[in-house]
Parts: C-alpha cells; structure tokens; sequence
C-alpha cells in the first residue's frame, strides 16, 4: 500500500505528472467530485482543456484476490472485490479504452500515472444530463443513452484488463451480498433494532433463487449509469451522443442492470411512460427476447433499489450523512414498483410479512 502523503508532497507529484504529461504550468480548478475518494480538476493550458482526475491508489487499492472465498467477500463487501488488484484508475483506463473500441464516448486518456494516483483525461464539458434533461428533450437524451447500451450489447468489446488489473463477473454471490445492505442497514433504521438472523438468511434465500434465473453475465456493465454520469454531446454522431463518466467500478454482468440504472435513478424522476418506452426500445435495438429481457430487469432493478435504500440508511446512520434520508421515499417507491412485476413474488410476500411499509 502506498503511504499517504501531505499536502506539500501531493502538490508536488501533482505538478511533476502534469510536467510529464506536457502540461506544466497548466491552470487548475476544482470540478465537483462523486461520493468516492476520487477528485477532479479542469485542467486548462494556451487554448486546450482537460479534466485531471485524482485517484490516491492507498484508497483504491483492493485488498481481496479474486480467489477469497464466499465468506471473505461477504464480510469486505463486494465493491472491495470488483477491484481485484492495483489500483482504481488501472480500471477507468481498461473500461474506457474498451467504451471508446465500441464507438462510445468514454473520455479519452491522455496521461496517466497509476502508482500516483493521476490521469489527464478528455474533458467531456459540463452538459450533464441531470441539468439539460427538460419536457421537451428528455425523450431524445434517454433514446440515446439507451443506444448506447444497445451498441454494448450487440458488439460487447472483450472483458478489459489493463496492467494488474482485470475485471471481475457480477455473479450472483456479488448480487445477493449487494442486496444483503436491505436488511443490514435499512432494517434497523426503520425497526431500530438488528433484523433477526433467521430473517436475513430467508431474504438471503429468496435473492439466491432469483439470480438463479438471470441469464449468464456476458458483458461490460457501467453500474452507475444515470443521469449525473452522462453527458450530452449533441455535436456527435448516433449512440457517442451521450458521454460516459464514473464507470471504474464496473464489471462483467448482466445488460440489463444499466438500464435499471438509468431508469430507476434515485436521485432523478424519470415518468413511468418514458421508461417503459425505453424498455420497448431497448429490447428492439439490441435485438434480443423481450420478455427474457424484462425477467433480467425485473430482478435487477429490485436487487439495484434493495441495495440503495441500504447505502442510503448506512450513509446516514454510519457515516452521518443524513442528507440521504430525503432520498429514500423516491427510491422506496421504485422498490414497490420493482416489486410489482411478474416473477418476484416470493420477496414481494417477504416485504409484506416483514416490512409491510415497502410493500406495493
């Protein structure tokens, strides 16, 4: 592991990197960053810009081999295991060399050091999608992001490695210890008291069945694909239209979990005809079964919200982070929703028995 650095010794290396990469002297400003240990600067140099994303490898590095048994992934938790080895950025460079070999628009790496922490990296501009979505474009930014995935789909690039870093299989053990946060942390925030153990490994039971009919994981998934991670570029042609960010924890799983992602974002409404449409058109533009694609979703998109409204409830009882509370009630209702569709009966019954206020 890396040993932390001062303040002095981080400027240093920082500036050292950017002399490296051509760009020393270059004028810096803070970018907002995401909820990890990862931070961003606009870098801007005689008339050019780029983004420097600060990655400190003693945070991201992993300290579970892709050989850890069942237990010792449930007791790290499974974010600790999609980074198998080295550091996070080794993982950004892998995923979006492999976006960009699929015609996406991955930000482009111009310098990268990864012992350091550092990469120098295409600005994509500030058009999120969580800012210019309205009424009058909002159909035509999600068609796009979901040809995106489409074009994932129908021509996936080769799983990415890149240095010591390869990318690991949302399996159904990475599934079901995800869901798991439900009852580990949602549940005492709500009962004030731990969920009884026969209780946690009857809803354990109930996910294990479920993944048990997703079809074989078989492709890159980005994992937090939603509005704030997507760009709109409309200078670009087809599915590049949409820019993709914060994609370094991705992993090798099943399609349909990004496009639960992006329709069921918890921090953003997305109107129930708009994504069914969505869904409609997905299956189209992949050409693939529609029906096995909604099984998929369907179950994806209730171990996606089981695990939020735990992470949510862990931020604010753990972390102290209560700002999260007021996002329960949108990602409640998406659970009740997911919970309503064919083929998730047996955790529908399980919620109504035991948390009767998430039931649909």
């Amino acid at each position: 592991m890396v040993p932390a650095m001062n303040a002095s010794n981080k400027d240093n290396a920082r500036a050292q990197f950017l002399e490296r990469a051509g760009w020393q002297g270059a004028k810096l400003r803070p970018l907002a960053g995401d909820a990890s240990t990862r931070s961003y600067m606009r870098a801007e140099q005689i008339g050019r810009k780029a983004v420097l994303m600060i990655a400190p490898p003693a945070a991201e590095s992993a300290p579970c081999p892709p050989e850890a048994s069942d237990a010792e992934r449930r007791a790290l938790g499974y974010n600790a295991m999609a980074r198998l080895a080295g550091p996070n950025l080794n993982a950004f460079i892998a995923i979006a060399e492999a976006l960009r070999s699929a015609g996406l628009s991955a930000p482009e790496i111009f310098a990268a050091d990864a012992v350091e922490g550092f990469a120098l990296i295409e600005d994509l501009g500030d058009d999120l999608y969580a800012r210019v979505a309205g009424a009058a474009n909002e159909p035509e930014l999600y068609r796009n992001a979901i040809d995106a995935l489409a074009t994932l789909r129908k021509n996936p690039p080769a799983r990415p490695t890149h240095d010591n870093y390869a990318m690991a299989t949302y399996d159904a053990m990475a599934l079901c210890t995800e869901a798991d946060l439900l009852m580990e942390w949602y549940w005492p925030l709500k009962k004030s008291a731990p969920a009884p153990e026969s209780l946690q490994a009857e809803y354990r039971e109930i996910f294990q069945n479920l993944t048990t009919a997703l079809s074989p994981p078989h492709m890159i998934v980005l994992r937090d694909y939603h509005a704030e991670n997507l760009l709109w570029l409309p200078q670009r042609d087809a599915a590049a239209r949409t820019g993709i960010i914060d994609f370094q924890d991705g992993l090798y799983g099943h399609a349909a979990y990004d496009v639960a992602s992006l329709l069921e974002d918890a921090r953003r409404d997305v109107a129930p005809a708009l994504a069914t449409a969505m869904m409609e058109h997905y299956a189209r533009a992949a050409d693939i079964d529609p029906a096995a694609f909604m099984n998929d979703y369907a179950i994806l998109a209730a171990q996606r919200n089981a695990k939020i409204l735990g992470i949510f409830a862990r931020l604010a009882r753990r972390d102290n982070k209560p700002r999260y509370l007021d996002l329960l009630p949108r990602v409640e209702a998406l659970f009740r929703n997911d919970l309503a569709r064919e083929g998730l009966a047996p955790l529908r019954d399980f919620i109504a028995a035991h948390l009767p206020e998430l039931a649909p």
